[in-house]
């Protein structure tokens, strides 16, 4: 098996627009859930006022084929004209220490 894949996604909205990029991402998260090799996929507030999407993947592959699906197209989409900057996304591979429930995501 693959080593999984974690992902941070940094939104940061226009002044003002954070509840509509938050109704934005919902019908996302929850089209994604249904995904192939999800593992995570949620959304956080930073003390910034940035939005935080954490995910976790199976596989590199599988997140590929989530980056081409339909449910990235329509929440690219719904973010049209709410997002201050583009998205930052980094992908993330763990280095294993400590035990293995709490040293990875």
């Amino acid at each position: 098996m693959a080593d999984p894949i974690v992902v941070t996604a940094y939104f940061v909205p226009v002044e003002g627009r954070h509840d509509q990029v938050v109704e934005a991402l919902k019908p996302a998260i929850a089209a994604v859930h249904d995904e192939p090799g999800c593992i995570l996929y949620a959304i956080h507030d930073a003390p910034d006022g940035s939005i935080v999407m954490l995910e976790k993947w199976e596989s590199a592959e599988l997140l590929d084929e989530h980056g081409e699906g339909k449910a990235v197209a329509e929440l690219n989409r719904s973010l049209e004209g709410l997002l201050a900057r583009p998205v930052a996304v980094t992908r993330l591979v763990p280095i294993l220490a400590g035990t293995g429930h709490q040293g990875a995501l």
